[in-house]
């Protein structure tokens, strides 16, 4: 495995014991950022299949147990944009650095929870770790290389993240099976304060910092409003509608509307809205959305139909899914290659088209269906998904201004993870139309299977859900495409200059 190079001046280039010992720099630092990434996907997956024992040992309320998981993904959702212009305020290294910290302290609290609520406090804070992290490693990226490598700088990033995905289904469940769910957070002590060490001494800030100020009436007005609108889903999913429910949906609606009003007006928004004036930018920032929506919520709904009417524990369920992600991880790399040599729309709508194709076969499901099939199906959904990240991230920062990568790198993430945690949401809500709410609830956390008629019913209410999901991921496909006119190949000339784009901001 070789890491890009960092285009150098033609004078540094004659020592090669110089180059050589950059192109060491180079690797460690890829290395690290890599690490990062990693971390933050194994907290993504490894929390799913500890969630019954969670539930048992800290007597989490069945219904309360999700926000284990959306609490973690909502922090990094406000705060990525933040903390992307902190990183371009007082250097994206350093507040990466200080990412791992937070992260490492956030696991640490998580192993020594003791109730319902300090685990989700403690998942909030893992939560604030992983925002620096994942806000500031594809900032410190376009700063480390140029725009030609930067495709296949983004497939190292988009290998750590299915590595990381691989690890916390298996970790997962080895630890949770043989040993205790606190172990899935102290692991993360050591390896996070490793990186730390590496990262101190391989990585330099090389962008130029630039004042700006936050936004923090934004921040909340959009975070009071996901979470009413989440709340409002979750309450759907275990009760009926009733008036507190329409005050929560409606609450958080308003908010999110009168986010959109300030950031309209505020001098330094959370989420600059000129920046759509770039079309590149508008569209890969919302192909983002669409297959966060579309995507994250198949690993929960594939786990209860396997947990459900195929009666398979949480740990086999997940093995199911182990082929697709290995296979995904060895294409990575080839597929940020991809993005470099033909530009990122080809790749980039190629891979949302495969997870269209994917989606609908999902939706075939039976309850006699071949477990073999499931894992060609998701084999070829994880092919999709590799092939769709590494070029829509460099499809995002390559149109960013160069003063601004911490506010894209941010936006990619506050986009997907909107994405993310409204998919999730949705899932749960579908999968309890079909049966009992308590019951889906169950199926979830792996603590109960399904037999005859209602195991029927629920695979048949399943199929909604991955309609559903092929309707967004059609969306994605579209948008992704429509870029063709805005980002052309390499060795043409590049669709606008970093100043034409800073006019184009104001």
């Amino acid at each position: 495995m070789t890491f890009p190079r960092i285009a150098r001046p033609a004078a540094a280039a004659s020592g090669s014991s110089a180059d050589g010992g950059g192109q060491t720099r180079t690797g460690l630092a890829m290395v690290v950022l890599m690490s990062g990434v990693l971390m933050t996907a194994v907290d993504t997956t490894i929390v799913v299949l500890a969630l019954p024992e969670i539930q048992r040992s800290l007597d989490v309320a069945l219904t309360n147990v999700v926000w284990v998981i959306i609490s973690f993904l909502l922090v990094i959702t406000l705060l990525a944009t933040q903390v992307g212009r902190l990183g371009d305020m007082f250097g994206r290294v350093r507040m990466y650095e200080a990412g791992f910290a937070v992260f490492v302290v956030g696991s640490l609290l998580c192993a020594l929870a003791w109730n319902e609520v300090s685990i989700i406090a403690f998942r909030i804070v893992q939560g604030v770790g992983g925002a620096l992290i994942v806000a500031n490693s594809g900032a410190v990226i376009a700063d480390l290389y140029p725009r030609e490598q930067r495709g296949r700088a983004y497939g190292f990033t988009s290998l750590g993240w299915t590595i990381g995905a691989v690890l916390g289904v298996v970790l997962g469940g080895l630890i949770v099976t043989y040993v205790s769910w606190r172990w899935i957070f102290w692991i993360n002590v050591p390896t996070g304060v490793l990186a730390i060490a590496v990262a101190l001494r391989v990585l330099r800030d090389k962008g130029e910092r630039t004042r700006q100020r936050l936004d923090p009436l934004g921040m909340i007005t959009l975070g009071l409003g996901l979470f009413g609108v989440l709340w409002a889903i979750t309450k759907l999913a275990n009760g009926p509608f009733d008036a507190s429910t329409a005050v929560f949906l409606i609450g958080g609606l308003a908010l999110i509307a009168l986010f959109v009003f300030i950031e309209s007006r505020v001098p330094a928004p959370m989420l600059p809205l000129r920046i759509f004036k770039v079309p590149t930018m508008a569209a890969s920032l919302c192909a983002s959305l669409f297959q966060g929506l579309a995507s994250f919520a198949v690993l929960f709904l594939l786990l209860m139909y396997l947990q459900g009417p195929r009666g398979l524990s949480p740990i086999h369920a997940s093995l199911l899914l182990l082929p697709g992600y290995l296979i995904s991880a060895g294409l990575s790399i080839w597929a940020g290659r991809l993005a470099d040599k033909y530009g990122p729309v080809l790749p980039a709508t190629a891979g949302l088209a495969l997870q269209v194709v994917s989606l609908l076969l999902y939706a075939q499901l039976t309850n006699s269906t071949p477990l073999w099939w499931i894992v060609i199906v998701g084999t070829i959904n994880a092919i999709g998904a590799c092939l769709f990240f590494p070029a829509n991230s460099s499809a995002i920062m390559k149109a960013a201004p160069p003063d601004m990568f911490g506010i894209a790198s941010g936006m990619m993430r506050t986009f997907a993870n909107v994405g993310m945690v409204f998919s999730f949401s949705v899932a749960i809500l579908v999968a309890s139309r079909s049966i009992s709410r308590q019951l889906a609830f169950a199926i979830f956390v792996g603590t109960t299977s399904l037999h005859g008629q209602v195991a029927d019913a629920f695979t048949t209410g399943l199929h909604a859900a991955f309609y559903a999901s092929v309707i967004f991921m059609v969306i994605a496909a579209v948008l992704s495409a429509l870029r063709a006119g805005g980002i052309r190949r390499p060795g043409r000339s590049v669709d606008r200059t970093s100043s034409e784009r800073a006019d184009l901001l104001g």
